[in-house]
């Protein structure tokens, strides 16, 4: 039943976020065709997102981000800061190195959470090529506007998972802060899209 209740309000957040979620305001410099092959990515990271939430959900009964926060604090889980993307400080190109810098930070947490499990491994491994995918969309988007930084981010430091359930709580709360980074990148990159 609570898996169940998950999956229909993950389902439900999916469908807000992308049907529902108006543009930040104007539109800008952002070509239609790489709205919209964000939007494909992020609907392809998001899925794996949640299948992974799922899976542990239904296989390790960690159903509640919220219940791990304090966890997330004592391993050290980073968020990339987004800023420059709010509504309140809207800025191209702050926003676009913000986006490339956080999907590279989720690349390094999920290389982090490796060996998670042996039924996870493959939902993990999309997940990685999936995010790839995307920060090299948002890094080819960033030298074509002729913004790209002239070194690219380098990894921080990574939280050291020292069991197999700090490995499974910190899945589920990086996956989460993962659903939470694209909702706030969809409405940025809406924003910046040309009509």
């Amino acid at each position: 039943m609570k898996l169940t209740a998950l999956q229909l309000l993950l389902w439900h957040s999916a469908l807000w976020m992308v049907q529902e979620a108006a543009p930040l305001g104007p539109t800008g410099p952002l070509p239609q065709s790489f709205l919209l092959k964000c939007l494909e990515q992020m609907r392809k990271v998001q899925a794996d997102g949640t299948a992974l939430q799922e899976t542990l959900c239904a296989t390790h009964q960690l159903c509640h981000p919220e219940e791990l926060v304090l966890l997330g604090h004592a391993l050290g889980i980073p968020q990339p800061p987004l800023s420059s993307c709010s509504s309140q400080a809207l800025q191209l190109m702050g926003c676009l190195r913000q986006l490339h810098s956080g999907l590279f930070l989720y690349q390094g947490l999920l290389q982090a959470l490796a060996g998670i499990s042996p039924e996870l491994a493959p939902t993990l491994d999309t997940l990685q090529l999936d995010i790839t995918d995307f920060a090299i969309n948002i890094w080819q988007q960033m030298e074509d506007l002729g913004m790209a930084p002239a070194v690219p981010p380098t990894q921080g430091t990574m939280p050291a998972f020292t069991s197999a359930f700090q490995r499974r709580a910190g899945g589920v709360l990086v996956a989460s802060n993962l659903q939470s980074f694209l909702e706030l990148a969809y409405r940025a990159l809406r924003h910046f899209a040309k009509p």
